[in-house]
């Protein structure tokens, strides 16, 4: 952890300030999306075939209520 802290910060000293911002909107988008793609898959896991209608099971049971 130590060693790749040490590489971003000689990255970061490298690209030109003016650049380090969108290279920041770049980075915080990947890790957003990693985030969720992360959240989606545990999901997932969890889910039982149960767990979801059909369109015609959901119509049904909003008819009931």
């Amino acid at each position: 952890m130590n060693l790749q802290r040490i590489r971003i910060h000689q990255v970061i000293e490298l690209v030109d300030p003016d650049d380090l911002e969108n290279l920041w909107v770049m980075v915080e988008s990947y890790y957003y999306d990693m985030y969720m793609t992360k959240a989606i898959q545990e999901a997932k896991k969890s889910q039982q075939p149960w767990d979801t209608l059909t369109h015609e099971e959901a119509l049904r049971l909003l008819m009931f209520l």
